[in-house]
């Protein structure tokens, strides 16, 4: 079997920065919900911005609870996958796996 080598430094590096904005994405989502969900909401209904599904999302929000509980729902489960994903990461670069 072939030897698995350490990382980069930059790879481990952008991975946590991605790791910690998905962390700052469900810290507001699990605290500060009534402006995240504002946000979300503007900026779907902003008739500048053209997205794509725009309209199955607006639906998606058209129900407040059940989007709550959904989003945190996987929220909880991205954190596990997330936070993991890190442990793998930074003790494959610090023993050079």
């Amino acid at each position: 079997m072939p030897a698995i080598e350490k990382p980069p430094f930059g790879f481990v590096l952008v991975f946590l920065l991605f790791s910690l904005l998905f962390l700052s994405n469900t810290y507001k989502l699990w605290f500060k919900t009534d402006s995240y969900y504002q946000d979300i909401y503007n900026s779907l209904t902003n008739e500048k911005t053209p997205y794509p599904f725009k309209n199955f999302f607006l639906k998606r929000l058209e129900n407040r609870k059940r989007w709550e509980v959904e989003q945190k729902i996987f929220s909880l489960i991205g954190l596990v996958a997330v936070i993991g994903a890190d442990i793998l990461v930074v003790i494959s670069s610090l023993r050079g796996w």
